[in-house]
């Protein structure tokens, strides 16, 4: 058992690396057009919101953040975007449960944009007044023509275990080693991803790999998501296997819901797995894990706590609410159907 909770878990953290390494690429590429934008309506705020918050990771929710602190967005905005993130978890879903992940994002995007309405509709909290700047650091040449061949000349060890890890999975994975056995969408696309990834780590710049692929992933996310995971799928394996809890958490959906909507006010990633793991397996609906999807935002509310402690809870109890509605009308409908 330990030892398939441990393949199990370096296929998803393989997965999660691998996205995190392409969206943070994506993301720095594309930071200085979000700061540029130029906000015309409350409803172009909503959906810019949400559309941070979908994207996978903790920079798009930081953004937002960081948006609102300077006056850009609205709290409602905000609100949208915290609704909509999963955090780190959005990785870990997609590897998992593609197909539902999927239709949860969709759904979670258009709840932030509805319930971002309707919070400034009833509150009127302002951002903060701070001159955005764009800083040069902001700013990535990820594609350095005359320099790629001297970096790859010069390798140096971060980048040479970054080549090696991926091209590891990729042999693994065309080799029936990780993921799936037959060839299908879904190991194709794993497959182009991972040499997506292998291309980033060849040609990007020694700051941008450093900074941002070895410090902020390797370093920080995936050691946190490895741990995670393994620890979420040990504990399923063992309480399906030594307790029949099961068929009590199949009937006592609501009590389950509460709880994952309570657990999901915790501001960090991690906590969120129990609950992907158990729809993974069966166990719970959709409907909790929707609403453990809401409520929770990964670390996206941390810089948040630090500008002002009281739009942190404003904005995790409205989530709480977004949650726990939407959570408890799916049930109901899943038991009128």
């Amino acid at each position: 058992m330990l030892i398939n909770t441990l393949y199990q878990t370096l296929t998803i953290t393989s997965f999660v690396f691998v996205m995190m390494l392409i969206i943070e690429y994506i993301n720095i590429q594309t930071q200085g057009l979000w700061r540029k934008s130029i906000i015309e309506s409350r409803w172009k705020q909503y959906i810019i919101g949400a559309l941070l918050g979908i994207s996978p990771g903790c920079l798009g929710a930081f953004t937002a953040v960081a948006l609102f602190s300077h006056g850009i967005l609205s709290f409602g905005a905000v609100v949208a975007a915290m609704i909509a993130t999963s955090g780190d978890e959005a990785f870990v879903m997609f590897a998992m449960i593609p197909d539902k992940a999927l239709l949860l994002t969709g759904i979670i995007f258009i709840v932030g944009i509805i319930a971002g309405y309707l919070t400034d509709k009833f509150f009127k909290f302002k951002g903060g007044e701070k001159k955005l700047e764009l800083h040069g650091r902001d700013v990535c040449n990820c594609f350095p023509k005359g320099q790629i061949i001297d970096q790859l000349k010069q390798m140096t060890l971060q980048r040479a275990v970054l080549i090696l890890m991926i091209v590891v999975f990729i042999f693994e994975l065309m080799s029936g080693g990780f993921g799936m056995q037959i060839w299908n969408w879904k190991k194709i696309t794993f497959v182009i991803i991972n040499l997506i990834s292998l291309f980033i780590v060849m040609t990007v710049p020694e700051h941008f790999l450093e900074e941002h692929l070895w410090k902020h992933i390797v370093k920080k996310h995936v050691p946190q998501i490895f741990f995670w995971t393994y620890g979420a799928l040990l504990i399923m394996n063992l309480l399906t296997r030594y307790f029949d809890f099961t068929g009590w958490i199949s009937s006592n959906q609501f009590i389950i819901l509460i709880i994952a909507a309570l657990i999901g006010l915790i501001p960090e990633s991690g906590p969120h797995l129990v609950f992907v793991t158990l729809f993974a397996n069966g166990i719970i609906s959709f409907p909790v894990l929707l609403a453990s999807s809401i409520v929770q935002d990964g670390h996206g509310m941390l810089p948040m706590l630090a500008e002002s402690r009281k739009h942190f809870i404003y904005i995790k109890l409205i989530n709480l609410a977004a949650g726990l509605i939407v959570g408890f009308s799916g049930l109901l409908i899943l038991k009128i159907i």
